[in-house]
């Protein structure tokens, strides 16, 4: 059966939804289900996306949305599709540009407003965890907070299983039209708020432009592709294998046991027919660098 709104987790229906000026209020409301209430956002606006995605394939595996409220707080709103090697480690890189970027010129003592990284994850993080929501901060080794202007929020959507009728609070609600707006042919009973009205609408396929209906099916091929070779990864076991490599990597010495791990997964995904492009976006390596791989002797 057709579709009658567009999947929010490709480029094209997050940007639609969440990424224009005209219906900011949309992230304004979904972000505030997330935000303690004194980081609350009355207004906001976005900022170039300057420092996101320094590797090309990082473009291909994640989109993201910069921006600012207007008490100074910093938001980088990630949608992720698929899980990418040093996950963790990329999200603490870039949160440090919007870190950096509130220097200022003279006589600067140094204060600095928070910054959010809100991931809106399409698969699971950790499986020894079952939380949908992940809330990290830096603790000290007795587990007390010790700076809490750098926070890492992530939504697990595989982990999210509430149905229509389950959903009472308005975080469930956004997590809920995340997961299945493209399932939907009606707003469910639950959601008749003006919203989410105003996102079914914005959602809705058939009052595309011819242009944005290509724009789309092209983000929605993109989309299943990449889904499908993550999945073939993890059906044929190179992403566990990655995992495995990286446990014994800090086990045992950790750029031996991560580098036999991803060259396996290379070599593997490749003898599968899968292309470099997609091998990057599911891997988080440049082209070069499988190139190279793929002609390593392990």
């Amino acid at each position: 059966m057709q579709s009658v709104y567009l999947n929010p987790l490709t480029d094209f229906g997050f940007k639609k939804l969440f990424g224009e000026e005209p219906h900011k209020d949309l992230l304004i409301s979904f972000l505030n289900t997330l935000l303690p209430e004194r980081h609350q956002i009355a207004e906001l606006q976005y900022t170039k996306n300057e420092y996101q995605g320094i590797s090309p394939t990082d473009r291909k595996a994640i989109f993201d949305l910069n921006c600012i409220s207007s008490t100074g707080e910093r938001f980088i709103v990630e949608l992720q599709k698929v899980k990418q090697m040093f996950f963790k480690d990329r999200s603490i890189y870039y949160s440090t540009f919007a870190v950096q970027e509130q220097a200022q010129r003279g006589d600067w003592n140094y204060k600095l407003e928070a910054v959010y990284t809100i991931g809106i994850l399409d698969f699971i993080m950790d499986d020894e965890q079952h939380e949908v929501i992940y809330h990290a901060q830096l603790k000290d080794q007795l587990n007390r907070l010790f700076y809490d202007k750098l926070n890492f929020i992530y939504l697990v959507l595989p982990r999210f299983n509430k149905t229509a009728e389950q959903l009472v609070t308005l975080q469930d609600k956004w997590l809920y039209v995340f997961k299945h707006l493209p399932e939907l042919d009606s707003i469910p009973q639950t959601l008749h708020e003006e919203v989410f009205h105003r996102t079914f609408a914005l959602a809705q396929l058939a009052q595309f432009t011819p242009e944005e209906r290509k724009a789309y099916e092209d983000s929605i091929k993109y989309y299943r592709d990449l889904k499908n070779s993550y999945d073939t990864a993890h059906q044929e076991g190179w992403v566990e294998g990655l995992e495995a490599g990286e446990q014994i990597g800090m086990e045992k010495g950790r750029a031996a046991g991560e580098q036999q791990a991803i060259i396996k997964m290379v070599q593997g995904m490749h003898a599968n027919g899968l292309d470099l492009k997609t091998i990057a976006a599911v891997t988080g390596l440049t082209e070069t660098e499988i190139d190279v791989l793929l002609n390593t002797t392990i």
